[in-house]
């Protein structure tokens, strides 16, 4: 190859080389340059919608606050600040661990109280309490003309068994703490607030055996109170949950009977 050719290929290749690098600059400015939108950010930023972005994950704004009530509950019943003036026995102790009452919560209403958080909330809701007082085995109660309760004392056979039995209607109105430990969804909870009812129904109940068993069930009022309030008390971590009510009304009406707070403390069987 002559002299000349040898520069011509030499000035080509350097052109080439030249034009390339020029190229491949100019491409990489364009990419790298930021163009300037004429629009206000404040719009912008609201078309961006948060559930898209998240969508994979976890998404914090969607998870309502969820509080502790549907369920079953199992309580033990017992009386506190007894005062039996006026009466010669203490009619109205009772077995505590055979003295139960079941509620079943089958209402709950959650409300949460954060914008950005879902761990402090009110809780309500309905349900119904079946609330037992397991009594001396020979001794009920009755009501007199003028609806004062006394003792009454029953002998039909050695093995009977006595009762009280309420039937009523709940509603809590409660405040629930909840605190995440672990995983986010394993929460434990405390609540506390205010226990309604509203008895639908009373009886006493004897029940022996003879010939053959037999039961006298017998309905009344009792002088019991129709509207109760109480202050509650709810405890939990996954499985475990307990709580407790203490009645601000007592069990019978004003002087008509003796004067007892009843006390409730329990766990949670089933939770909906």
């Amino acid at each position: 190859m002559s002299s000349k050719s040898n520069k011509y290929f030499l000035n080509l290749v350097v052109t080439s080389f030249l034009f390339v690098s020029t190229f491949v600059t100019l491409i990489a400015q364009e990419t790298d340059t930021i163009i300037a939108i004429d629009e206000n950010p404040e719009k912008i930023l609201r078309k961006i919608d948060i559930r898209e972005v998240t969508q994979n994950g976890f998404n914090f704004w969607q998870d309502k606050f969820t509080g502790h009530w549907a369920g079953i509950d199992l309580g033990f019943n017992t009386f506190l600040n007894k005062d039996y003036s006026g009466y010669d026995s203490n009619f109205m102790d009772n077995d505590v661990l055979r003295s139960n009452s079941v509620y079943i919560n089958v209402i709950q209403q959650s409300i949460g109280l954060q914008h950005n958080r879902n761990t402090i909330g009110f809780v309500t809701g309905l349900g119904v309490q079946f609330q037992n007082y397991q009594l001396d085995q020979n001794t009920t109660i009755e009501r007199l003309s003028n609806d004062v309760i006394v003792p009454k004392v029953l002998n039909y056979h050695e093995n009977q068994k006595s009762k009280l039995s309420i039937f009523s209607i709940t509603m809590p109105l409660l405040t629930e703490f909840q605190i995440p430990i672990n995983n986010y969804k394993n929460r434990l909870y405390l609540s506390t607030g205010l226990f309604l009812s509203y008895r639908l129904g009373s009886h006493t109940k004897i029940k022996y055996k003879a010939d053959q068993k037999e039961k006298l069930k017998v309905p009344d009022h009792y002088s019991l109170q129709n509207f109760k309030y109480a202050l509650m008390f709810r405890a939990g971590y996954r499985w475990i949950n307990v709580f407790a009510t203490y009645e601000l009304t007592t069990l019978y009406k004003e002087n008509k009977g003796p004067e007892l707070t009843p006390f409730t403390f329990g766990f949670t069987l089933l939770q909906f």
